[in-house]
């Protein structure tokens, strides 16, 4: 493990300021979300919507992370994005989170046959010194 895929709820500033925010999850259903496809009912962000907003209306829906970070951009509604694309947006406002129950881990694995290959293990050593660095980018 080298950091966690950390997820929060974001609108673009316009839409908070033209609608407010919510507070809590609770809010949620008070709001247009913006979501993935039904194709991907197994995602944790599907499954946690569903949860907490079961009654929510959905401006739009995706296949992609990106396609969230687009719809968001444009106004459309709430959106959960990963913190690390959802702070690097400028027009992008973390309304709460992050979210615990959306949390992942990221880690790097290799196959068990290839894993003391010297570029293998040359790649994983200068992952692990990076390690500091990079949770910054991976994590938000």
């Amino acid at each position: 493990k080298i950091a966690d895929s950390l997820w929060a709820i974001y609108a673009s500033r316009n839409y908070v300021a033209a609608h407010g925010a919510p507070e809590s999850p609770a809010d949620l259903a008070k709001h247009p979300l913006i979501g993935f496809e039904e194709t991907m009912t197994r995602h944790r962000a599907v499954t946690w919507l569903r949860e907490v907003a079961p009654g929510a209306t959905y401006a739009a829906r995706n296949t992609s992370v990106l396609g969230l970070v687009y719809a968001a951009n444009a106004g459309a509604g709430l959106a959960p994005l990963p913190m690390a694309l959802g702070d690097a947006e400028p027009d992008l406002v973390r309304v709460f989170g992050p979210v615990p129950e959306l949390t992942r881990p990221w880690r790097i694995l290799a196959h068990p046959d290839q894993r003391h290959a010297p570029g293998v293990e040359a790649f994983f050593a200068f992952i692990l010194g990076e390690t500091e660095a990079l949770r910054p980018i991976l994590s938000g």
